[in-house]
């Protein structure tokens, strides 16, 4: 079956509206961020360098192909984030737009390294799942790119470590809600965690109900970490315990202290069950 994508000038209104979103939602300030979205199998368009994003123009965006080759541009190239983009879409080719900003609890959370994991929040379980923190890389690098790759098929979104936060989707709307998804939940285990100090979590088996309901929604990723986090049995909300649940050996992140806490978490646990 053939895949329908939007048409250049839909893609670019798209792309504008988005920006403009982003920006009144105080996810980027100043020339924050960038946006993509695909409309050929081998074709995006993206935010071009140095322009708020509240305040893009159609005229500015840029076209390229995944192998980086820009096919047309107004008078600015295109984001120096677009190497990630570009890596994204090349390691899934289910993915059909890439939205990157700074929104401010996503970034504080990703700037103290820790996933947002917790199985606290059914909506974000259903319409999000899991979202890994990747270990840091410099902002524009290939190393960045190369660092998200391995999440790509599995989440639908990360956190940047010391950076901002990265989502994708089928389309551009379904990007872009998840990024909003991302703050949203940020803000939920902030609140629970930081300012109320509870946080009652989902069972093995409620967050067994809620993957079925994703499933029954067409969603396949970003569930299966949730799933492990409620069959710990790991309760506390306490960030210093819930350090990067980054996969990567390279992580540095995940310290020695933070895998400690954690293991006498779920020993405690344990404990209280027997």
């Amino acid at each position: 079956m053939k895949r329908h994508y939007p048409c250049d000038l839909e893609a670019k209104q798209l792309i504008v509206e988005i920006g403009k979103r982003m920006y009144a939602k105080n996810m980027v300030a100043a020339n924050d961020g960038n946006i993509s979205v695909k409309v050929a199998d081998d074709m995006i368009w993206a935010t071009p360098t140095g322009v708020s994003k509240g305040f893009m123009k159609e005229d500015e965006l840029v076209k390229m192909k995944l192998d980086g080759t820009i096919v047309s541009m107004g008078r600015l190239k295109p984001s120096s984030e677009i190497k990630m983009h570009l890596r994204v879409y090349n390691e899934n080719p289910e993915i059909g737009a890439v939205t990157h900003a700074h929104p401010p609890v996503c970034t504080g959370f990703a700037i103290a390294g820790i996933a947002l994991d917790k199985a606290i929040y059914s909506e974000a379980l259903i319409n999000l799942g899991a979202v890994p923190c990747v270990h840091y890389e410099t902002p524009g690098s290939q190393a960045l790119a190369d660092a998200v790759a391995p999440y790509c098929r599995d989440y639908n979104g990360v956190l940047l470590a010391n950076h901002g936060a990265l989502s994708w989707g089928r389309d551009l709307m379904e990007a872009y809600f998840r990024l909003e998804s991302m703050e949203h939940y940020a803000m939920v285990t902030m609140l629970t965690g930081s300012l109320i100090g509870k946080a009652n979590a989902l069972s093995a088996e409620q967050v067994n109900e809620l993957l079925e309901i994703r499933r029954g929604l067409g969603y396949s990723s970003g569930g299966a970490s949730l799933r492990t986090a409620a069959a710990s049995g790991t309760e506390k909300t306490d960030a210093s315990a819930h350090e990067c649940a980054c996969p990567d050996p390279r992580c540095g992140i995940m310290t020695e202290s933070g895998i400690r806490r954690l293991a006498d978490d779920v020993a405690e646990k344990l404990k209280e069950q027997n």
